[in-house]
């Protein structure tokens, strides 16, 4: 019965709009209250020790590195050099804003942030090049889900937080997907616009404009490299390159590019710290949530009830997936992650799986969630920018969601393809 009213009062606070941090809270509040297995000051403690950790730290760092980043001229280099290799052919333009968010995902570690810094520069863009609004918000939305891909991802240090995997090997195992899902996304891209008629610029590629264009942005190019080479070169841990990450986007900005002035900074620190207050609570509450699942081996029973319905991995597996697509719809990622993680994970583990294959399939699946309504974060943050209807972006963005669930399926069962960088 405590499970019962743990997860009757979750769902009937998100039905009627109850933020899912405070919902969490809330929902665990009830179900200790109905127990009365454990004092209700088990909430503020567990609060407390959730988020007193050294990786968590890593989180504040990698949000503030984005909003850096992304007021720091890093985008427009970034821009050119994808426009100068794709730039020419049919659709170009569309690939290269797929592109320039695959090298911004490596920077942010955030989809909405992805989103908010390619899609105000972009989608005017692509609009003022013939291409159709709808469909340039929708390639935008769905390319900002690469942000918790492409490493480094805050949903990867919470997952390797959570289930107990290295950090580092998940950073390098989301690579070669990140790339897959955003080839996917171009290939859609193409087909559509050589269905449209979108042509590329025109404008020939030489090694020699690629060349000029990859040294104006090589100090925004070099930080994905200073980034997972000082953590597998042993110079720091995720957490400190978090922090090198800020140190440096702040360098790039004020004194390399000279476009992040100094009052400017007051309300970039503003606006992370509010990102990071409302991430910590969702962790933090998420966390007891999990907890009082575990008390009450929840986990347990949801293995056996799982592994009971079939003897084939493939099955199995496939129930996972859907789970976690309906979860991405409804539920913050983070948030899924901390919950879902000690329910699903020994689940993948005895099919076969290891703890960091099946993190970045967890987090490709939950990242589709982005794009998925009601909740579907990255389509409310593209709809803002371009002022395109949540009900027409979420038809407008369909292909996209068929092209990154392939590309999902591709990932689940070629392992070779995620593990084969460690």
């Amino acid at each position: 019965m405590t499970a019962v009213y743990l997860f009757g009062s979750f769902a009937f606070l998100l039905l009627i709009s109850v933020p899912i941090g405070i919902a969490l809270g809330v929902a665990s509040l009830i179900a200790l209250l109905y127990s009365g297995a454990l004092p209700v000051e088990y909430i503020v403690q567990n609060l407390v020790t959730s988020v007193d950790s050294f990786p968590i730290m890593a989180v504040p760092f990698f949000i503030l590195a984005g909003e850096i980043m992304g007021k720091g001229g890093v985008t427009n280099r970034l821009f050119e050099v994808a426009n100068t290799l794709v730039g020419n052919k049919t659709g170009g333009f569309a690939m290269a804003t797929i592109i320039t968010c695959l090298f911004f995902a490596a920077i942010s570690g955030s989809g909405p942030a992805t989103v908010a810094a390619i899609g105000g520069i972009m989608i005017p863009a692509m609009v003022k090049m013939g291409y159709d609004k709808k469909f340039a918000t929708a390639l935008v939305a769905a390319s900002g889900a690469l942000g918790v891909i492409i490493p480094p991802s805050i949903p990867m240090v919470i997952y390797g937080i959570t289930g107990g995997a290295s950090v580092g090997d998940l950073f390098i195992a989301g690579i070669v997907p990140g790339i897959l899902v955003a080839l996917g996304l171009m290939l859609y891209a193409y087909i559509y616009s050589r269905r449209k008629g979108y042509h590329g610029t025109g404008v020939p590629f030489t090694f020699s404009k690629l060349g000029k264009a990859v040294w104006e942005a090589k100090w925004a190019l070099i930080i994905p490299v200073i980034i997972l080479g000082g953590i597998y070169g042993g110079v720091f841990t995720p957490t400190e390159a978090a922090a090198v990450a800020v140190v440096y986007g702040l360098i790039a900005g004020t004194l390399l590019y000279k476009e992040l002035k100094l009052k400017d900074l007051p309300k970039i620190i503003a606006d992370s710290a509010l990102t990071t207050a409302t991430v910590l609570i969702i962790i933090g509450t998420a966390t007891v949530f999990g907890r009082i699942m575990t008390i009450e081996q929840i986990p347990g029973q949801v293995a056996g009830a799982m592994l009971s319905l079939s003897e084939n991995p493939i099955v199995i597996i496939l129930i996972i997936t859907a789970i976690l697509l309906v979860i991405g719809c409804f539920m913050d990622t983070l948030a899924a992650i901390i919950i879902l993680t000690p329910l699903l994970l020994p689940i993948a583990v005895e099919l076969g799986y290891s703890p960091v294959h099946f993190g970045i399939i967890m987090i490709v699946n939950l990242a589709i969630g982005f794009i998925t309504p009601p909740l579907g974060v990255n389509l409310f943050v593209a709809s803002g920018i371009s002022g395109i209807s949540i009900e027409s972006l979420s038809k407008a963005v369909l292909p996209f969601f068929a092209a990154m669930l392939f590309t999902l399926f591709i990932l689940i069962f070629i392992p070779q393809l995620t593990m084969f960088l460690l």
